[in-house]
């Protein structure tokens, strides 16, 4: 009766691990995401662009828009492949995300 209780705490301890790790993956996900985001607006107001919160974006967001301009040329003066690249991180994330959770069932 007892290595009953016993296997009903170590799953909620392993449940309660994986949630963890899997919110504060989503969070951070999303926190990219916004980044992007606050990253394509800012290139809409250049007087905003030298501001060390918009140096900081730039950062963080070029190394992966940059992949997408080396493939998808700007129409005219718009650069359009800020749109591809929330489609494939969309899908890049989630896919991240569902492999991830599945790891860290395997692994706890």
């Amino acid at each position: 009766m007892i290595g009953k209780y016993k296997q009903t705490e170590d799953l909620a301890l392993t449940e309660s691990i994986v949630g963890t790790i899997m919110v504060g993956a989503s969070y951070l996900i999303r926190l990219y995401y916004f980044a992007l985001i606050g990253r394509i607006l800012l290139s809409w107001l250049p007087q905003l662009q030298e501001n060390k919160i918009a140096e900081f974006l730039y950062k963080i967001t070029e190394p992966y828009l940059a992949v997408f301009r080396r493939f998808i040329p700007p129409i005219g003066m718009i650069d359009i492949s800020p749109i591809a690249a929330f489609f494939v991180f969309s899908w890049i994330s989630e896919f991240l995300l569902r492999g991830l959770h599945t790891v860290l069932l395997f692994l706890f």
